[in-house]
């Protein structure tokens, strides 16, 4: 399984990759707003620079979502994108314009990370347009009391029966128990916030055993 970081923070990226666990990363634009000081002065210009920079750290898949609604200028900003570096995956939502950005973009080898799945047939219509990856929001079907894993088990089962090559990359995830599920259903790539990365490393009985430890070991020192 691999470990993605949802994160446009720098050093949320350089801390998790060297705990030598970090595959990738995703970003969007939400999380791009958390980290800019000044929005007058970050443009696109500036978005494509700090996306080479995450690219400089992480050798791995980056995912940048593109900021339009519409197919071709999904398209062109897409292959814009995917200029910057030959890890950057293009981010595209599963909608009507989506859907044909994405199998645009496949056909002209770009890889793509379909977003904002909430359904097996949104997940299904995406791996048919080509998607490289398919990204449902189990946190955000959770908030509206819906079983966000289940969504995972479907479209990994509906992969598996069609032998699809999309990975599926479980998305908003909000607490450990979402990643323990993900891994045990198969999935192939978890997105993880850093403050959730930090939480699937403690153990109250890791913490009281070190604490035990050292008290024992200062008998040795």
């Amino acid at each position: 399984m691999k470990f993605f970081i949802d994160t446009a923070n720098l050093d949320e990226i350089s801390a998790a990759a060297e705990l030598g666990m970090l595959d990738g990363v995703t970003t969007n634009p939400s999380l791009v707003a958390k980290i800019v000081d000044d929005p007058e002065r970050f443009g696109y210009g500036e978005f494509k620079k700090h996306i080479a920079k995450i690219c400089e750290i992480v050798d791995g898949p980056v995912s940048a979502e593109v900021t339009t609604l519409m197919a071709d200028e999904m398209t062109v900003q897409g292959v814009d994108l995917a200029g910057i570096h030959p890890n950057v995956v293009v981010k595209c939502p599963v909608t009507i314009e989506g859907l044909k950005a994405i199998r645009r973009l496949a056909g002209k080898g770009i890889r793509t990370n379909a977003t904002l799945v909430f359904s097996p047939n949104q997940a299904l219509l995406a791996a048919k347009a080509g998607a490289s990856y398919v990204s449902p929001f189990v946190g955000r079907l959770d908030d509206i009391s819906t079983e966000g894993m289940a969504l995972v088990d479907q479209i990994l089962t509906v992969f598996d029966n069609y032998r699809f090559t999309t990975e599926v990359l479980v998305a908003s995830v909000r607490h450990p128990q979402h990643v323990v599920e993900a891994a045990m259903m198969g999935a192939h790539i978890a997105t993880i916030p850093f403050k959730v990365i930090e939480q699937l490393v403690k153990h109250p009985l890791t913490d009281t055993g070190l604490d035990r430890f050292m008290q024992d070991a200062s008998v040795i020192q």
